[in-house]
């Protein structure tokens, strides 16, 4: 299974939460969110079913200016 994690050091939760449909064509869905104890940050966690699509979708979200401060594919080990 791949993943992608996501950090917000800024994060619009109304513009993510409107970004649904979108994440979904690329094939993404969210497993899990969290928020620091701390500060502003937001990781997410997402299922990716297409990586190409994946990464279409976080370049036009950074395009947009509402991108993550990172993001890491990952694969279960």
């Amino acid at each position: 299974m791949n993943q992608l994690l996501l950090r917000y050091d800024s994060f619009d939760s109304d513009h993510f939460e409107g970004d649904a449909e979108n994440r979904a064509n690329a094939g993404l869905s969210v497993l899990q969110r969290w928020e620091a104890a701390e500060g502003s940050a937001v990781w997410i966690l997402l299922s990716v079913n297409d990586t190409e699509k994946a990464n279409g979708w976080l370049s036009q979200d950074k395009a947009l200016g509402h991108g993550p401060s990172e993001a890491h594919f990952l694969r279960t080990a």
